[in-house]
């Protein structure tokens, strides 16, 4: 590792605002922490993307976050982290931290659901690549995943209908699935899905055990700069959004998320 400073920035990045939802937990649990974000919302969602293309995107922005001096490079995003975490790693090297959203997820439940069956909603991309079968069948605890694919959730929260019939037609379509039947728990597996957890816990009466994994990411950021010894001691924290394709959905939701007037700097990928 190269000679990181504590108080470069924390870069986190996802296809548009879904990571947003981690990167306001990680600002109120590491409020001395500034943070460089990038959405990537020319080419959201992700989750409808090939391996190929999301792992390009990927790479290019964790150069970006590079240029950035960022000592933490975050994927915030279940698609990323499938298809590019191990590639991003290797590209990044010794020059910054690199954290996916998936692996602290997968320690948090063999810690407290051992033993249970455990819903998962996400992307195609998530669901179709195993990998949060194949982590929980190596942690081998005696989890049974049941997973699902909700492909239209993700697309429909970046257009802003969160709160009607549209996000509860689809809801109802999804989790009635007889995949997702007889489970002791869902992990939202999307980072968008945090931003309806409210009407996911209606569907179930909030008798449901719903895993909402940013709180878990952003603990597991602050574990990794702990440990590095790199967590900021010093004051005047700064907030830098990017975005490949400007959005007034992404500069309404930075608002409604940081409760401030956020400055959006156009950064498109392959110019």
């Amino acid at each position: 590792m190269r000679q990181l400073a504590s108080n470069q920035p924390i870069g986190i990045f996802d296809s548009g605002i879904g990571g947003l939802t981690i990167a306001k937990e990680v600002v109120r649990q590491l409020p001395q922490e500034s943070i460089v974000y990038f959405g990537d919302t020319a080419h959201l969602p992700y989750g409808d993307k090939s391996t190929a293309a999301i792992q390009a995107y990927s790479v290019k922005i964790a150069h970006l976050l590079l240029q950035q001096q960022c000592k933490l490079i975050l994927i915030a995003c279940n698609s990323a982290a499938s298809a590019a975490y191990e590639l991003v790693k290797e590209y990044v090297g010794k020059q910054a931290l690199v954290i996916d959203v998936i692996t602290p997820t997968i320690n948090y439940l063999r810690e407290h659901y051992a033993g249970k069956v455990i819903g998962l909603i996400g992307t195609k991309q998530t669901v179709n690549s195993n990998v949060y079968k194949k982590k929980i069948d190596d942690v081998a605890v005696g989890i049974r995943l049941k997973s699902y694919a909700t492909p239209l959730l993700a697309t429909t929260i970046e257009e802003g209908f969160t709160n009607n019939l549209v996000i509860e037609s689809l809801l109802q379509e999804y989790l009635s699935h007889t995949e997702l039947k007889n489970i002791d728990a869902l992990v939202l597996a999307c980072t968008h899905y945090p931003i309806i957890k409210h009407k996911i816990a209606e569907f179930y009466q909030n008798k449901m055990d719903i895993i909402d994994t940013s709180e878990i990411i952003a603990q597991a950021v602050r574990a990794q700069l702990e440990y590095h010894q790199l967590l900021n001691k010093t004051a005047n924290p700064s907030k830098h959004f990017y975005v490949s394709d400007y959005t007034e959905s992404f500069l309404a939701g930075t608002k409604l998320f940081f409760d401030e007037m956020i400055k959006l700097e156009h950064y498109p990928l392959w110019e």
